[in-house]
């Protein structure tokens, strides 16, 4: 490569810790801008800002600003041969997705829930994230902005969800993944096999955060899944790994924990995601429905209204024998009415 990709991004989130981890195991050199949009005045802004933000040449050749990452994921795949993280198999490639989509739009709301729903978890995000973006600044400067960030970023829990109601169902969520996870780490390094799928990454973003910088889910992991917590360090920086053409899951034989985490995907993202579309579709505001017998509320989100659609255009798009491997998959964990349930 003559230029090293752009991106700027920020160490909390973790969206663009998913990407940096991804960068290093593809080894495609990059060039990181820590903080925000408005810190990088020469570069494009994006239309929805978002971190981390890429900036990649466009049809005419120019800078652009480009975010989400999952699509990202796909761009470096098509331009940049080798060390794949989308499996070229069409039913892995299929359970890959899913699982990607779960860890960004399910494991950010306990993400977002332990960060901004737990006064110890509050006090250091509140002190920490703000110097990042400045390091050196005054002592009553980063007071100010922990006041102002916090309030506004507690504010914001009803956008994910979280609430008194829902926060039992999130925590416990949350302990059956890291259950689930670790029985998978005894038996594969990584969630597609030997070798680290976009799954892996999106799922390492979310857990930079949970386990290794909030403290409440930070001691959750570690009384219960300390495999998980010692994988975050490994999924830091995988460049070393040698993967070879091979190293993926084999379908034909799914592990048993393969299986416990799509049932965990069955009870609480599928309906979530699923009520999410149909409040999309019925013109609502707010999604209103039931997860493990308890209320669920939050806003509807018309983003995750399209991961719905994607992973069913993905699915419809397999070849007729993946298309019977990943439903049988998908009965197995209950994550059949993803695909088929009337919206």
């Amino acid at each position: 490569m003559s230029d090293p990709i752009l991106l700027s991004g920020a160490p909390g989130s973790p969206y663009t810790r998913k990407m940096l981890a991804l960068l290093r195991y593809r080894r495609l050199p990059y060039r990181f801008l820590l903080g925000g949009h408005g810190t990088h005045g020469d570069l494009p802004r994006p239309k929805v800002e978002l971190l981390p933000t890429f900036y990649l040449p466009g049809a005419s050749g120019a800078l652009e600003a480009v975010v989400d990452s999952t699509p990202i994921i796909r761009r470096l795949e098509r331009e940049h041969a080798g060390r794949a993280v989308v499996p070229a198999d069409p039913a892995l490639r299929f359970l890959d997705e899913l699982l990607e989509d779960y860890a960004d739009e399910w494991l950010t709301k306990a993400m977002f829930h332990y960060r901004w729903h737990y006064q110890a978890d509050i006090d250091r995000a509140g002190t920490i994230l703000p110097m990042w973006r400045g390091i050196s600044a005054p002592d009553e400067t980063l007071a100010a902005m922990k006041a102002m960030f916090s309030r506004r970023q507690i504010d914001r829990l009803y956008v994910v969800g979280s609430n008194a109601v829902t926060a039992p169902v999130i925590e416990a969520s949350y302990r059956r993944f890291l259950v689930a996870f670790q029985d998978h780490l005894k038996v594969h390094p990584f969630l597609m096999g030997a070798r680290p799928g976009a799954s892996d990454f999106a799922a390492y973003g979310q857990l930079t955060q949970l386990t290794h910088f909030d403290p409440t889910p930070m001691a959750e992991t570690l009384a219960s899944a300390p495999r998980v917590f010692a994988w975050v360090d490994v999924v830091e920086d995988l460049s070393g790994l040698e993967t070879g053409d091979g190293g993926w899951l084999d379908l034909a034989t799914p592990p048993a924990t393969l299986i416990a985490l799509l049932q965990e995907i069955a009870r609480t993202y599928v309906p979530v995601m699923l009520a999410n579309a149909r409040a999309a579709a019925a013109g609502q505001a707010t999604v209103e429905t039931e997860v493990e017998g308890l209320p669920w509320s939050q806003q509807t989100f018309p983003y995750q209204v399209k991961c719905v659609q994607w992973l069913r255009q993905s699915f419809v798009a397999l070849p007729p024998a993946a298309q019977v491997t990943i439903r049988g998959l998908l009965d197995a964990g209950g994550c059949t009415p993803l695909i088929e349930a009337a919206i």
